[in-house]
């Protein structure tokens, strides 16, 4: 997430409650690299139709807060943090929340409560970088929908980035388990929306 992306809430006054607690955590952990507030209402619409929602990298809580104020009663929430004192600090802003599980540890530990309805990829498991790829088969529902963030929107193909073909692009779209779309949510920003095919 943009190292921007905490102010972009500056001056918002019709935020959840949840979600203006997380912000006001994360203004004061000096943490700038929370959901914007555009990726946040998209969360929050998607959460609604979620029974299970998992996430990699809670940071201070505020994409979690935006998915636990659209979730329905009893939907389950569990996010994984590999910072330990930000996993703390998020734990104890969602204490009043027992349907809320903050986990402290890598990305792939995501997988100990599979599979989702909705899981948002934000601290891993994107394909970023060459970094490893989420596997929807075990991670997803047939019917599930996994949301990947902070993309440069594509407006042609492969979509690229500084110069080069995005290999978080071109891996998704090209996965043979899911069908994948961008949401174009500012200017400056996308979102890719997966979701896993029934098996037929």
């Amino acid at each position: 997430m943009p190292a921007h992306a905490t102010v972009s809430y500056d001056g918002l006054t019709d935020l959840p409650p949840l979600v203006e607690r997380a912000v006001d955590l994360a203004r004061r952990e000096s943490f700038a690299r929370s959901c914007r507030p555009e990726h946040g209402r998209l969360l929050y619409a998607l959460a609604a139709g979620a029974g299970t929602i998992g996430e990699t990298g809670t940071g201070c809580g505020v994409g979690l807060a935006w998915l636990a104020s659209g979730a329905r009663a009893g939907t389950r929430l569990v996010s994984v943090e590999r910072d330990a004192g930000r996993a703390a600090l998020a734990a104890g802003l969602f204490a009043d929340q027992p349907n809320v599980t903050v986990i402290e540890g890598d990305w792939t530990e995501i997988a100990r409560e599979a599979p989702y309805d909705l899981l948002v990829l934000d601290g891993g498991g994107q394909g970023k970088n060459g970094g490893p790829a989420a596997d929807p088969e075990t991670l997803l529902r047939p019917g599930g929908t996994l949301v990947i963030d902070d993309l440069t929107p594509a407006s042609s193909w492969p979509p690229r980035f500084e110069g080069q073909p995005d290999p978080c692009w071109t891996h998704w779209h090209a996965h043979p388990a899911v069908d994948a779309t961008q949401f174009r949510l500012a200017p400056d920003l996308a979102a890719m929306v997966v979701t896993r095919r029934f098996p037929a």
